[in-house]
């Protein structure tokens, strides 16, 4: 379209020279016949000045009516998952910015947050961790409207499925959502349970709007079970790499489902706690975790294709989240006062990109959370030594109100993005 435009720009131009110069003649006559008169000159003299001027008017003004500037055209496709984006838009490419605006909510009026992610409550003395946004580059991301998303849930079911980095984002959405119920009596806790580590299933029930937010705890995504008769010593338990969890039956009947995975799948809680892989049946000692991890993936991929109805169930992954421990050994955790300018390779992951992979290859919409770049910055956001437990440090989880805040507004904008 471009190409066309400039095409018939040009013809006008040529098509407008030709006139100039005879303009430009016709002066040249007048002058010449009239050059005893000084006042004639003159008046010439304006007249042509006034002729190039008007053609440059005329030129530049039909340039900037064909070819708006850059701002204002913006190129747009079809995502994967229907939504209308921006080419030159990726809302995971961007910085951190100050906002006083935030947090979004006071975790003392929340009481589904872990008293271990509740850094002020546990001495924390600066808040400044609280007040940063995400910022892409060459967008924005809608301001977190609660009363529109409480409307938009109206009815629906929000499952999240994973580790504790997803139980963090449960909690995190649940608190944002209350921040807009005037009676917070109608938010509980649907079975009664309370909020610990361990617990296999939380629900949340807003009942003003009948909706529930509930967490699957998860953390391979893939079946654990029982070592098989006659293996190794070391082998107290497998994974099941061709197995889903067997709690997937209560995943599927649900309209949001937002997975992550891979903080288990380490060496430390994986081989030296005797967890060992097993697929097609048979033990696989020698597999590499990487490998287990890529083919728990490829199964979790079936199951989507096969077991999820995509005209019902918005589907979300989202990709490793960056930690900060000064060693690997995880025994040194230093918290910053500010974000990280360097991100000194945080920002990318292996287990991130086996995900961004497995989600490229599935046949239905599944939408990417790609906050792995985003949390590589935040080293001022962990929960360090304000937790529950203060002798044992923690680089890998995150204080709320703090950067869960962030992924749960990015899912709130594709979802009202429909």
């Amino acid at each position: 379209m471009s190409a066309v435009l400039n095409r018939l720009y040009w013809d006008l131009c040529g098509y407008l020279r030709p006139m100039l110069k005879r303009v430009l003649k016709f002066s040249k006559i007048l002058a010449g016949n009239y050059s005893k008169n000084s006042m004639f000159q003159s008046v010439t003299a304006i007249f042509m000045f006034g002729s190039l001027l008007c053609f440059f008017v005329v030129m530049g003004s039909s340039y900037f009516y064909m070819f708006p500037s850059s701002e204002k055209v913006v190129e747009t496709n079809r995502s994967r998952d229907g939504n209308s984006i921006s080419k030159e838009c990726n809302v995971f490419d961007g910085k951190w910015v100050v906002d006083g605006s935030y947090p979004l909510y006071n975790a003392s009026d929340c009481p589904f947050i872990e008293r271990g992610f509740d850094c002020l409550a546990n001495g924390r003395k600066d808040n400044e961790y609280q007040k940063w946004r995400w910022k892409p580059k060459n967008c924005e991301i809608p301001r977190f409207d609660v009363g529109a998303v409480l409307k938009y849930l109206r009815g629906k079911r929000v499952v999240f499925v994973g580790d504790s980095l997803s139980r963090t984002q449960w909690e995190s959405m649940v608190c944002m959502l209350m921040s807009g119920v005037e009676d917070k009596r109608f938010v509980y806790e649907a079975n009664g349970n309370e909020i610990t580590k361990q617990i296999r299933h939380l629900s949340v029930r807003f009942e003003t709007f009948a909706f529930t937010v509930e967490f699957y705890r998860s953390v391979f995504l893939v079946q654990p079970g029982p070592a098989p008769k006659h293996s190794p010593k070391r082998v107290k338990n497998v994974l099941r790499l061709d197995q889903m969890d067997d709690l997937n039956k209560e995943w599927i009947d649900s309209d949001i489902l937002i997975f992550n995975s891979g903080h288990w799948w380490t060496p430390t809680k994986l081989f030296e706690l005797g967890w060992y892989f097993q697929n097609g049946g048979r033990m696989k000692l020698g597999m590499p975790i990487s490998n287990g991890f890529k083919i728990a993936l490829a199964t979790w991929q079936s199951w989507v294709e096969n077991e999820v109805n995509p005209n019902k169930t918005r589907v979300f992954f989202r990709t490793f989240e960056s930690s900060h421990w000064s060693s690997g050994s995880r025994q040194n955790c230093k918290v910053t006062m500010q974000p990280s300018l360097k991100v000194k390779g945080k920002q990318k992951s292996s287990i991130s990109d086996a995900i961004i992979k497995a989600v490229n290859n599935v046949s239905i919409p599944v939408t990417l959370l790609h906050v792995t770049p985003m949390g590589a910055f935040r080293s001022d956001a962990h929960v360090g030594s304000w937790s529950d437990n203060p002798s044992v440090p923690d680089c890998s989880h995150w204080c709320l109100p703090g950067v869960p805040d962030m992924w749960n507004e990015l899912v709130f904008s594709f979802l009202l993005s429909q």
